[in-house]
């Protein structure tokens, strides 16, 4: 009796525990080394991204994603395996059909974070190491992206935090690091009698400061946001400079602006537009 339960112990963990275990370790192994695969790709990135200015980064990323990849198919695969050793292909499709159904309605915000993370691959939005926010509740995240997965993506905060974003919570994302030039503005407060006369003057200045600010890209536009006009006139100068230039630009044109228009009693501000 004790022989006979022996030997059926025995033959399950034959035919099934250590098949699954072993399944399970073959995973285990392809994740360990699912990062050097992925750099093994790296002379077909290079070739599809031998335009690409931002290479180095945009590889950093891919490499992060395809090694995510890599060790979620070879775990389902030994799920697969795994279950194979107890039903037949048939049953197999049907269970796999069932499970699927069922987990797409129990994990739908998984399969989301999965399946953004897989556009991630094709698609340039952002890369390791880029300047990012994202708008979230109850503040924006900004920061350095350090790492992408099929999952989450990792941004350390500008206080030296670590934020952990599932991916389908991507929707909205402002990239500080892309883009051909910077965006600033100054705005300016002038009495109304002198609005004609100052107009003229910043037209002027606006070319003439080409040859003034090297981060200038193109002479400045004058806008008034308000339209507004009473004692005092509102106007914001909106000036293009060198990407990640638009601070140092920003300090530029209010010393040139307080230096030429001191006479005409304008209060030049700084406002934001990087």
């Amino acid at each position: 009796m004790l022989q006979a339960e022996a030997e059926h112990v025995g033959s399950i963990l034959r035919l099934y525990v250590l098949p699954i275990l072993a399944f399970y370790l073959a995973a285990y192994g392809v994740q360990r080394i699912s990062r050097t695969i992925a750099r093994s790709l790296r002379p077909l990135g290079d070739w599809a991204m031998s335009g690409n200015p931002r290479r180095v980064e945009r590889q950093r990323t891919l490499q992060a994603l395809i090694a995510s990849a890599i060790s979620i198919a070879a775990y389902i695969t030994a799920t697969l395996f795994s279950l194979s050793l107890f039903v037949s292909l048939d049953s197999l499709i049907w269970v796999v059909g069932l499970f699927s159904a069922a987990f797409g309605l129990g994990a739908r915000p998984f399969i989301s974070d999965y399946l953004t993370g897989i556009t991630f691959i094709f698609e340039d939005s952002f890369d390791v190491g880029d300047k990012i926010e994202i708008p979230a509740s109850p503040k924006s995240v900004e920061g350095v992206v350090e790492a992408v997965t099929l999952r989450t993506t990792r941004i350390r905060g500008m206080d030296g935090e670590l934020y952990t974003i599932p991916n389908g919570d991507i929707r909205l994302m402002r990239n500080f690091s892309r883009g051909s030039y910077s965006m600033t503005t100054v705005t300016l407060t002038i009495p109304a009698p002198e609005l004609k006369q100052t107009l003229t003057r910043l037209e002027d200045l606006g070319n003439e400061a080409m040859a003034l600010l090297p981060n200038l890209l193109e002479p400045w536009q004058v806008i008034s946001k308000s339209g507004e006009l009473g004692e005092r006139a509102e106007l914001t100068i909106l000036a293009k400079a060198r990407f990640g230039k638009g601070a140092v630009l920003r300090t530029n044109l209010l010393t040139l602006l307080q230096e030429r228009l001191s006479d005409a009693a304008v209060e030049p501000d700084a406002a934001p537009g990087e």
